[in-house]
């Protein structure tokens, strides 16, 4: 028995998932997941290090790392890679000024080793505020259109209203679950027989 087949054994027994919340700081990402923690969002302050909460979600338990995402924080990105399953990058949507920067940034964790395969999830976060660019801007700013290495989704949200926040988790848990976990996700998307495109978008 290879070592591989030993190791999805063991994490199809867990039913685990490690997924790390990334993006420029002030994209919202500590907000995102207090709100799908029921926590309370008001005063929170920027990420200096980490985050780590645990919950259960649709029969697996996630663990999922907030890493602060100032520039002097970024070169320790790397530190928190190893056994990821799913990548979600969080987009301040109103900040038009930094859409280069967010874009590079991105593409660089794409061509990381240990990122390699780990599901993509883009949130276009900051819905609510006008003037925020939607999605499909977003997607073109980032160009997401040119990923084949990963399956990604992009999906606008809020973290102050809730919206698509729990959509956008099934998405990578179901992702996820497609690679890790082939009986149950099977029984998890009975109801939803339809192909997984490599590229989903708005």
């Amino acid at each position: 028995m290879g070592l591989l087949t030993i190791i999805r054994k063991n994490r199809q027994k867990e039913k685990e998932m490690r997924i790390l919340f990334l993006g420029l700081d002030n994209a919202g990402k500590t907000t995102i997941l207090k709100k799908l923690n029921g926590e309370d969002i008001m005063g929170i302050s920027p990420t200096l290090g980490f985050n780590i909460k645990t919950f259960v979600h649709r029969k697996y338990t996630l663990n999922i790392w907030d890493v602060g995402g100032q520039r002097t924080l970024r070169p320790y990105w790397r530190n928190y890679f190893e056994q990821t399953d799913a990548l979600v990058w969080v987009v301040d949507s109103g900040d038009r000024m930094r859409t280069q920067d967010c874009k590079e940034e991105l593409h660089s964790l794409l061509l990381e080793d240990r990122l390699a395969g780990a599901s993509l999830l883009v949130f276009a976060n900051k819905q609510d505020i006008q003037g925020s660019m939607n999605s499909t801007e977003i997607r073109d700013a980032l160009d997401l259109l040119s990923i084949k290495s990963h399956h990604w989704k992009i999906l606008p949200c809020s973290a102050v209203t809730g919206e698509n926040l729990v959509e956008g988790l099934d998405w990578a848990v179901d992702d996820v679950a497609g690679r890790l976990y082939y009986s149950t996700a099977v029984e998890d998307v009975s109801s939803r027989i339809s192909p997984r495109p490599i590229a989903a978008q708005q």
